[in-house]
């Protein structure tokens, strides 16, 4: 940097939840920092999620620091407005140090170990930063895609808003990990004709036993176990999340019965090419995995149960009601009505930004814990970068703390100490 830069001791990008937990832990140790956001805080929440979203883990599992969810409904699921509003009152009470409307364009490490910051509302030098802007970034479209009629109505998961927005037709949902399999449901529940290539997404039962199976898996320990102790070790940060939904008070969603119901399933999308879609012959595999997932986590439980004593409902184990036949291999776009696709394949991370050598070849930042090899350089918000909770309002509290504690370790200067210019080579 060639012009005069503000002096920071803390920086963090990033106003979701994870930045302003790391924000709230260093307001109360007296740390000055700033929280820069590109957009609005927490946005989105606001701007990527359909309006009949609900959360997929109860309540009580929203835990951010100093604002546990406080409703009158610990066990059920905020709807996409009253999550909004409880968001809001987070924000409200960690606004302090949070500047809206700021993208940070360049994080350069500089030869003594500090941190140069381009962004719109000007320079910055700061003595350690915090990543806190998350894992998905740029929502992933197959190249396949542009070979698709223009008149063809394609969106990604986080464009959708309701079955109303698009246009008469059937639709294609590509992807069923959460996000595909809610949106395919609630098209399905709008009279819509659905077409879902099916991927290898795993599932779990809603309720089981009695109670909410997030609740069981707490009481199992489940989410307090570090990455470094789970079975797949840092493989487990690539899995997909099992598809389930709080919608309605919450229920399964069983892929199989929608196709009873008339939903046109198949296996992987592979290609496109004369006006037909190709798929491989993947579906029953992928829908016997799912099931022997959602019946291995109930076995889980069923031994929790055992090994307890505990008093509950007779276990039971998931029979499928439905099979394909054969395996679908093709799918004419036009014979099919399809007006619509909705792209349900996840995001890419984009840490172009952020010049420090701590990344992997896929652009994954390496870290224990959110700690780098490069002193003073943390990440936070990611899936599993702790334990499950991690990248969910259960767990971003305890990882913010304890970034915050090795942000301390390093030595900060106290809260309300002015900013002073910092030449770039000072």
């Amino acid at each position: 940097m060639t012009e005069s830069s503000t002096h920071l001791p803390v920086a963090i990008v990033g106003g979701g939840q994870a930045g302003l937990s790391v924000s709230h832990f260093l307001r109360r140790d007296g740390v000055a920092h700033l929280v820069l956001e590109k957009h609005a805080a927490m946005h989105v929440w606001a701007s990527q999620r359909w309006d009949s979203f609900s959360l997929v883990t109860p309540n009580w599992q929203c835990q951010l620091p100093g604002y546990p969810y406080a409703g009158r409904d610990p066990d059920g699921f905020m709807t996409r407005p009253e999550l909004l509003a409880w968001l809001a009152g987070f924000r409200a009470r960690e606004s302090g140090s949070l500047r809206e409307g700021v993208t940070v364009t360049r994080a350069r490490l500089r030869p003594d170990g500090r941190f140069d910051l381009a962004t719109s509302a000007g320079n910055y030098v700061a003595d350690q930063l915090v990543a806190a802007s998350g894992g998905y970034h740029r929502p992933i479209i197959p190249r396949l895609a542009e070979r698709l009629p223009h008149e063809v109505l394609q969106i990604h998961s986080a464009q959708y808003r309701n079955p109303d927005a698009l246009p008469d037709g059937a639709v294609l949902v590509v992807g069923s990990g959460q996000s595909g399999a809610q949106i395919a449901e609630d098209l399905h529940l709008a009279g819509r004709k659905v077409h879902l290539a099916v991927g290898d997404a795993p599932r779990c039962a809603r309720f089981y036993r009695g109670r909410d199976v997030v609740a069981w898996l707490a009481d199992m320990g489940y989410y307090d176990i570090p990455v470094e102790a789970h079975p797949l070790r840092e493989g487990v940060r690539d899995n997909t999340n099992h598809y389930v939904t709080g919608r309605d008070g919450g229920r399964d969603i069983d892929l199989r019965r929608f196709a009873l119901e008339g939903m046109a399933l198949y296996g992987l999308l592979e290609d496109y090419a004369d006006g037909r879609f190709a798929f491989r012959r993947t579906l029953g595999a992928a829908l016997d995995a799912a099931d022997r997932t959602y019946n291995r986590i109930n076995a889980s439980i069923d031994a929790h149960i055992d090994a307890n004593g505990i008093d509950a409902p007779p276990p039971s184990v998931y029979e499928a009601v439905w099979s394909p036949l054969a395996e679908p291999e093709a799918l004419d776009l036009a014979g099919a009505g399809i007006s619509s696709i909705i792209w349900c394949i996840g995001y890419e991370p984009d840490f172009r930004w952020l010049d420090a050598p701590v990344f992997n070849g896929s652009g994954h930042p390496v870290h224990r814990r959110g700690v780098t090899a490069v002193p003073g350089l943390y990440f936070i918000g990611l899936p599993w970068l702790h334990t499950w909770g991690s990248g969910r309002f259960s767990g971003v509290a305890r990882d913010a703390e304890y970034l915050c504690a090795r942000i301390l370790d390093r030595g900060v200067p106290p809260a309300g100490t002015p900013p002073v210019s910092a030449g770039a080579n000072s």
